[in-house]
């Protein structure tokens, strides 16, 4: 297990009133250690990304223009679609941690 270290965090009234009632009697900070670690993994994940397009255009130059605005509509579709089936879908509860 990695060390811990303590330390003091500002958080959003609102959101930390919603993770203390979702993590109940559980860690607030293992749930917290666990979102920064998803976070970090998501950050490196995106940084990687923008090496390999770096790359990319390195060894085949720029993207061009239509390129990007096809790949700007498809991740808009993307997004309209996963914004619309989230009112759809029923919530379920999960546990954090």
């Amino acid at each position: 297990m990695a060390p811990k270290t303590k330390v003091t965090l500002t958080l959003d009234s609102e959101q930390l009133e919603e993770l203390r009632a979702l993590v109940g009697a559980r860690s607030l900070s293992a749930a917290v250690d666990s979102a920064v670690a998803a976070y970090l993994t998501r950050v490196r994940h995106l940084a990687a990304v923008d090496d390999w397009l770096v790359e990319l255009e390195r060894e085949h130059g720029p993207v061009p223009t239509e390129t990007l605005a096809w790949a700007a509509d498809l991740v808009e579709a993307w997004d309209a679609s996963r914004a619309s089936a989230s009112k759809t879908a029923p919530r379920r509860r999960r546990r954090a941690g």
